[in-house]
């Protein structure tokens, strides 16, 4: 690594330990609502990159088709929890379709009465 490099690493450490103290307001602050803000939910681009069928898409996350339909044709645009779940779906989408595998089937006794 080269000197400059390194002091500037370490400067940035100093940084956010004063940061940390309250010695130091940090240059920069994100929220989730400013993430969210920018971003713009495509269902249907989702949805299709994901390989889903509506049906399926909408039982994953946990909405009615017709909600779906709404969302995809632009009648209605999805909000609060419903816009995050988007987002996930679309930035990460393997933490999305994990939620998704089928539980294990349980095995059953057999009843004694």
């Amino acid at each position: 690594m080269r000197e400059a490099d390194f002091e500037d690493l370490l400067q940035s450490i100093r940084e956010a330990k004063a940061i940390m103290a309250g010695t130091l307001k940090p240059a920069r602050v994100y929220r989730g609502e400013d993430i969210l803000a920018s971003f713009i939910p495509d269902a249907a681009r989702i949805r299709k990159s994901l390989k889903l069928s509506q049906a399926k898409f909408a039982k994953l996350l946990g909405i009615s088709v017709d909600t779906l339909q709404n969302w995809e044709q632009g009648r209605r645009k999805p909000e609060g929890p419903a816009r995050v779940l988007l987002w996930v779906a679309s930035t990460h989408p393997e933490a999305l379709l994990s939620v998704a595998r089928p539980a294990p089937k349980r095995r059953r006794g057999r009843s004694t009465t």
